[in-house]
């Protein structure tokens, strides 16, 4: 079983296909990745010597995955929200952030609906 940046790799998969179990690497950088140590794309992880697993630690050494990416993601979100940006002031009232309609949908960033009383009918 190949372990590489903390992540156990699963062995009955193609290895283009194993390495996007890295958090931060998507199917082009794992394609550019096993391209750089000249392995195949349809190689199974469990088919992978010593060395194409030593290459490819290499390779994701110089990039952010991760544990240090997602810090670094959450630090940008938390820059947002102090200096009030209006990304900054959707993620504080947890709200969708790239100009989706909120009317109908938005149930996942909303949450559960909050069930609002009606207004009461004037008495003549």
């Amino acid at each position: 079983m190949a372990r590489i940046s903390g992540v156990d790799l699963p062995k009955n998969k193609r290895g283009v296909i194993g390495l996007t179990y890295i958090y931060g690497i998507g199917l082009t950088t794992a394609q550019n990745i096993l391209t750089k140590g000249n392995i195949s794309w349809d190689k199974k992880v469990n088919e992978w010597n010593d060395d194409d697993i030593a290459s490819i630690r290499e390779t994701i050494s110089q990039m952010t995955v991760e544990g240090e990416l997602r810090s670094q993601t959450q630090m940008n979100i938390k820059r947002m929200m102090d200096i009030g940006c209006y990304r900054g002031l959707r993620h504080r009232k947890g709200l969708p952030l790239r100009g989706q309609r909120t009317k109908n949908n938005s149930r996942t960033r909303k949450g559960k609906r909050k069930t609002v009383a009606g207004k009461k009918k004037a008495v003549k």
